[in-house]
């Protein structure tokens, strides 16, 4: 059930921030291990995809070299048979046109020629990107696997705790209006993870720029919502600190 008087509304941000702090420290205790896992799962993924690509590329390469082939042997017995045409025709006519066929024949088959040439050539340079590309991604994949064991082992230890935290967080964001959760969120994300805090010796816990007295007076009052002047952190009262501390 939500509260809706403003301390009430102080009081259970101020104890998310405590969460969110918590859990931050668990993740900061993983380090760069967690982006290191994800990038290497988009790499390893990114070096099957490519592997896929160029054994399709082989695939289709030779598919396009046998049919050239064939082609070339069909124009080979047409050639022939147009030769053979012109020991029997009885007009220059006929025998021109029958050399102009021949001749047509010949000319694309250079071509279908210099077709499979280039096929296998695409052929040679795949297999090699292949062959070169498989051991990247057999060692970025024994590095993944190693990474991603290092990562369960962390996650294991600590997983109590996040677990705790993290249902803890629920709990509490079951009492937080959507505005006021919306509000923190975004100073939250703008602010480095620190959205809400305490007035320490009159300054800002969070920037540590001197607050008027007059503002203290009012924020210890706790029935507005007010921030920081320097650096938009809502700031709480020691009253709320210490009424956090009891949920």
């Amino acid at each position: 059930m939500k509260e809706t008087t403003v301390e009430h509304k102080l009081k259970h941000l101020f104890a998310l921030q405590q969460v969110d702090s918590q859990l931050q420290e668990v993740q900061d205790l993983k380090g760069d291990l967690p982006m290191i896992v994800t990038d290497l799962e988009t790499k390893v993924t990114e070096m099957q995809a490519r592997l896929k690509e160029l054994n399709g590329s082989i695939k289709q390469s030779k598919i396009d070299r046998d049919n050239a082939d064939m082609e070339i042997v069909d124009l080979a017995g047409k050639i022939e048979k147009f030769k053979s045409q012109q020991l029997n025709v009885k007009s220059n006519k006929q025998y021109d046109a029958l050399t102009r066929e021949i001749e047509a024949a010949e000319e694309r088959t250079l071509k279908l020629e210099e077709q499979m040439e280039s096929f296998e050539g695409k052929m040679e340079i795949a297999k090699k990107d292949i062959e070169a590309l498989t051991v990247q991604l057999e060692e970025s994949t024994a590095e993944l696997n190693e990474r991603r064991k290092e990562l369960h082992e962390l996650n294991k230890e600590h997983e109590k705790e996040e677990l705790k935290l993290q249902h803890e967080r629920e709990k509490l964001l079951a009492r937080i209006d959507k505005s006021d959760l919306a509000r923190y969120e975004r100073i939250k994300k703008a602010k480095g993870g620190i959205a809400i805090v305490p007035i320490k010796r009159g300054a800002c816990g969070g920037c540590f720029n001197r607050v008027p007295p007059q503002k203290i007076l009012e924020i210890r009052q706790n029935a507005n919502f007010f921030a920081c002047e320097h650096c938009g952190r809502l700031l709480v009262s020691d009253h709320i600190v210490e009424m956090s501390l009891a949920i």
